[in-house]
């Protein structure tokens, strides 16, 4: 998961949102071989995005997917980028970290807004599995949620306050960050 956030992260342009990023996440998930992805619709309600019409635009206009005309109920891209396709984990596990990442934004049930929730998702993602704490460069965060370190912080904020969050602050050195996560959000 770190590893598609941070490709993510590279690749997008800077001024990418976080719903866009979402969505971008989970098209490079669940993507086949030849770089299409069908995404059931509940994904994105799941997310809090619905039609999301401005990480549509934000995606169609960096030129990172297409469109495919709906053959069902979901929804269906092409995506541009084709570096995407070799990345290294196999296709199932891929759907797995796309199903990680859907459950793990969408545990805090408190109408979060897109960037809180792809913050909360990077946060869990850069922490050990099963346990409270983590640590990561706060620049390297900051790129991957699509912010800039203030918003960073004001986002790490909100999350203490909405209790996705018990606790952050910087650590030794001033571009490292510490957290620790709430139980709601660590178990997975």
């Amino acid at each position: 998961m770190r590893e598609m956030l941070n490709y993510l992260a590279a690749t997008l342009p800077t001024g990418t949102g976080a719903e866009a990023r979402l969505m971008a996440l989970q098209f490079a998930l669940r993507m086949n071989n030849k770089a299409q992805a069908k995404i059931p619709r509940g994904v994105l309600r799941s997310l809090r995005l619905g039609a999301a019409p401005q990480g549509w635009d934000e995606l169609l206009q960096a030129g990172w997917l297409l469109r495919l005309p709906p053959k069902g109920p979901a929804l269906e891209v092409q995506l541009l980028d084709t570096t995407l396709l070799t990345q290294h984990p196999a296709r199932p596990d891929r759907l797995r970290a796309a199903d990680w990442a859907l459950r793990t934004a969408c545990r805090p049930r408190d109408g979060l807004a897109p960037l809180p929730l792809l913050a909360t998702l990077c946060l869990a993602a850069h922490s050990a599995p099963g346990e409270d704490n983590g640590t990561a460069k706060a620049e390297l965060l900051a790129r991957e949620c699509g912010t800039s370190l203030r918003g960073l912080t004001v986002t790490l904020d909100h999350l203490t306050t909405k209790q996705v969050l018990r606790s952050w602050h910087t650590g030794a050195t001033p571009e490292d960050l510490c957290w620790t996560l709430t139980e709601s959000v660590r178990d997975q």
